[in-house]
């Protein structure tokens, strides 16, 4: 069809890049997950919202902060809150302003868990990614993934 153009395919340069970009995302959250379910256990995805919560004021958070936040469906992180509420590392309780809200506050046993947890996870975060690259190399990571983010987040893809 006259006026329609065709993919825009990856250059070199750009495909090497993004294959670098999975590979490597791939390994370090393979890591990270071993060492947080191995050594304990929790899911990655646990481990996160129980950290965005002890970061929040209160410790608490709207359900549907909580998924923005983490980057989850509002089901997915149903199921990952109900299972750290059966642990007794979370609880749910209903939003005081709105009756349609639900919030999510971390325990004293879910700030334990951080406080038990915290010091191998950031050596694991720290010798897979962190202490393999030099400054300049993780300010341009941050500067550039930070740039995806932003772009994704007012494109309205999460």
């Amino acid at each position: 069809m006259p006026g329609m153009a065709g993919p825009r395919w990856l250059n070199r340069q750009e495909m090497e890049a993004w294959k670098a970009f999975l590979e490597a995302s791939h390994l370090v959250e393979r890591r990270v997950e071993h060492q947080l379910r191995e050594r304990a256990g929790l899911s990655h995805p646990q481990y996160e919202i129980l950290v965005r919560l002890a970061d929040a004021p209160g410790g608490a958070l709207r359900m549907t902060e909580l998924a923005e936040l983490v980057v989850t469906s509002k089901s997915g992180l149903t199921y990952q809150v109900a299972k750290l509420e059966e642990w007794g590392l979370v609880r749910r309780y209903r939003c005081p302003t709105d009756d349609r809200g639900v919030n999510a506050v971390i325990t004293e046993e879910g700030r334990g868990k951080l406080r038990e947890t915290a010091p191998e996870h950031v050596a694991v975060v720290r010798s897979s990614l962190i202490d393999l690259l030099d400054d300049t190399q993780k300010q341009a990571i941050a500067e550039g993934l930070d740039a995806v983010v932003r772009a994704l987040r007012v494109a309205g893809v999460d």
